[in-house]
């Protein structure tokens, strides 16, 4: 094929349609991004240009980010945020994991009364839940602890569905040529069950470490001591005064997104993978 009848063929194919498509697919992209690109570029504008609406700093410079990491409770609130995030997932991914499974494989009298109980509790809404929580963290002694902050959310309901309709897709001949060869079910889970879904594993680690990562109303009600602050408690602090400072928010905040950022990247392929073997599958 020449160069002028290629050429040619390729005009064809830009119909209007998909030109339009696009430009607004590029155009909400740019919008959805506007507020990210907004808060690096005030990271690195000194305290008195913090308002100054240009993307591109008249004079940036990293002393907000020399200032804030030099700051002993914002790493402290790193480390928080850090280890809960982390604890809260691992028990996410194990204890959904094993509670799917068992909905999954296993038919015993009331099967379907348990999924519909933990499916009901997806209707409440979390502010609901505070009271409680709160209640129950106070008569256990787990206010202003590391585990008070996490219990609410080691296991959920959410992560529990998304793994059963995951196992649901294990054919079950795996499954019964391990109990064949005489694993134990707990074995059959963890080595044949469980690398067959990770990219629900995947899914469930990240939304699970995003949520924790962020979460601000119950790190703030059940914490009092400023060095057990999570992230966005600790960032809010920066508020609170007579003078708000903005560019320490947007500095600790630009830090913030990072370990996201690194969560994403290093699961995104297993997610990738799962999209795709649910369109082949359907």
């Amino acid at each position: 094929m020449s160069a002028s009848t290629e050429l040619a063929a390729n005009r064809r194919n830009i119909r209007p349609g998909r030109v339009i498509a696009w430009t607004l697919l590029i155009l909400g992209g740019f919008l959805m991004a506007l507020p990210i690109l907004y808060m690096f570029s005030t990271s690195l504008k000194p305290a008195s240009d913090t308002f100054d609406l240009r993307l591109i700093p008249a004079a940036p410079t990293l002393a907000n980010y020399i200032d804030i990491l030099q700051d002993g409770r914002f790493i402290r609130w790193f480390y928080n945020s850090m280890i809960i995030a982390v604890a809260v997932t691992a028990s996410n991914v194990f204890f959904d994991s094993l509670v799917g499974y068992t909905l999954a494989k296993f038919d015993f009298r009331g099967k379907n009364i348990v999924f519909i109980a933990i499916l009901s509790t997806l209707m409440i809404p979390t502010e609901m839940l505070v009271i409680p929580w709160y209640m129950m963290s106070a008569k256990l002694g787990w206010l202003d602890s590391h585990w008070g902050i996490m219990f609410p959310g080691m296991m959920t309901a959410f992560g529990t569905f998304l793994m059963k309709q995951f196992f649901e897709g294990v054919p079950n001949d795996f499954l019964e040529a391990a109990r064949v060869d005489g694993l134990n079910e707990f074995t059959i889970w963890w080595k044949i069950a469980m690398p067959m879904v990770l990219p629900a594993i995947s899914a469930l680690a990240i939304f699970t470490f995003l949520g924790n990562w962020t979460a601000f109303l119950w790190p703030l009600i059940s914490t009092t001591s400023p060095d057990l602050y999570t992230l966005p408690v600790g960032l809010n602090s920066f508020a609170v005064g007579e003078a708000v400072r903005w560019e320490r928010i947007m500095t600790g905040a630009a830090l913030a997104t990072i370990p996201t950022l690194l969560v994403f990247l290093a699961l995104q392929r297993f997610i990738v993978r799962g999209v795709m073997l649910a369109g082949l599958k359907g």
